[in-house]
């Protein structure tokens, strides 16, 4: 029995949520969704074994794109349609796509050939602009992968600030009542 709780203690799992949307006013005119993915894990895949980053809908299909591009014989999961006329007040539209994104990002994540891709790492635990990703992967940084995930201060900081939590299982406990969770053994 023992040796039986000592290897679920110490089965490798990833955990990912995508919560908290929040509308950002670009000017006048232009306005942009983002959205708090929090991944908790204790894969030897991951540098951080918590983070929190904020991430828009263009960030996905711009990871979607490279991930595509580098695993010529893979079919990747779809993101959800984009939508010209998405509104953050409409809570269905709203809950659709987080419940999408979060599918795309636990089925990108039970992939082994996608785990070895630094975008993705980046993507997920770094707070750097798919550009910086982009360059950091490449050399063209003063900093490597790893340097740029560890001086990442994303852990979790609505946690540390009081603004709402997350358990083991990433439940969220936001306002809007949209948090989605579902937790993934490694492969």
């Amino acid at each position: 029995m023992d040796s039986i709780l000592d290897n679920l203690s110490k089965a490798e799992f990833v955990s990912v949520c995508v919560w908290d949307p929040r509308l950002h006013k670009d000017d006048l005119w232009y306005t942009h969704v983002d959205y708090e993915i929090c991944l908790k894990t204790n894969s030897m895949c991951f540098r951080k074994k918590t983070s929190c980053v904020r991430r828009r809908y263009s960030e996905f299909v711009w990871l979607r794109d490279c991930l595509e591009r580098n695993a010529l014989i893979m079919e990747l999961p779809k993101l959800p349609p984009w939508n010209p006329f998405f509104s953050l007040k409409n809570k269905e539209q709203v809950k659709q796509r987080m419940t999408g994104l979060q599918e795309f990002l636990e089925r990108v994540l039970q992939s082994p050939l996608l785990l070895s891709d630094s975008r993705l790492h980046l993507f997920l635990q770094s707070n750097l602009s798919t550009r910086r990703i982009e360059r950091c992967v490449i050399g063209k940084t003063k900093y490597t992968v790893a340097e740029a995930i560890q001086r990442s201060s994303s852990d979790c900081i609505h946690s540390l600030r009081g603004e709402a939590s997350y358990d083991s299982d990433c439940e969220s406990s936001s306002s809007s009542g949209l948090g989605l969770s579902i937790d993934h053994p490694v492969r």
